[in-house]
């Protein structure tokens, strides 16, 4: 409770609205204490998770329902922005413990979504789930060109993936906008936030092909027209 009311108070001071401190405080607590447990976030202060939670309600202006959400992890940023949109969600997480989870959190917040505890590779495989969803987001650690190719063929023709980056290069730059085309879809626009953050947005155009994500592991290994 202590964790709630101090994650509240950092939320109210970076000026969210009051009707969404609530669900996004009871959220980080939940994160935080299971933290303890086992690994979901770097974080382990409410002070250290605040910037998280504001950094996934940063890309609300981009995200469209249905969303999918690829690695999902602790749920950032799928949670805050179900929680802000009121988006039905869908989380892809393969590791069971963290699946389990955000299973509790839908539950206990009342978010509307569902929880698929597979590798992203074999989930894109599944009708009900392939070119199904307006929007897709990824806050992966790999490679932008591996986050592409792992959260494009989820999305419809005319929906968006949304991916989150740090600081990236002219070479990473160049491979998402090359193999954008091959994953039927045309990196649009890069948004720069504070310091190091951005957003690229990529535009789905034409159904993904068939050989698209590769088998598991490959789209990290070897990163589409990233060596």
């Amino acid at each position: 409770m202590e964790e709630q009311s101090a994650l509240a108070a950092l939320l109210a001071a970076a000026r969210i609205a009051p009707s969404l401190i609530e669900s996004l405080a009871h959220y980080g607590a939940l994160l935080l204490q299971t933290n303890r447990r086992f690994n979901l976030t770097g974080a382990d202060t409410p002070e250290e998770l605040a910037p998280h939670l504001l950094d996934s309600l940063s890309i609300v202006p981009y995200v469209q329902g249905p969303l999918i959400d690829v690695g999902s992890g602790g749920g950032l940023p799928a949670i805050p922005l179900a929680i802000a949109t009121g988006v039905h969600v869908t989380l892809v997480e393969s590791t069971t413990k963290k699946a389990a989870f955000l299973e509790a959190v839908l539950g206990t917040l009342g978010v509307a979504g569902q929880v698929i505890p597979q590798r992203a590779e074999l989930a894109a495989r599944d009708p009900a789930l392939r070119e199904q969803f307006a929007s897709a987001t990824a806050r992966a650690v790999s490679s932008a060109p591996t986050v592409l190719e792992l959260a494009v063929p989820f999305v419809r023709v005319g929906g968006v993936a949304v991916l989150q980056r740090g600081q990236m290069d002219a070479r990473e730059r160049e491979a998402v906008r090359d193999a954008a085309p091959m994953l039927g879809a045309v990196l649009e626009e890069e948004v720069l936030l504070e310091g190091e953050r951005r957003v690229l947005l990529a535009t789905k155009t034409a159904p993904t092909p068939q050989r698209f994500p590769r088998r598991t592991g490959i789209p990290e290994k070897r990163p589409l027209c990233f060596s």
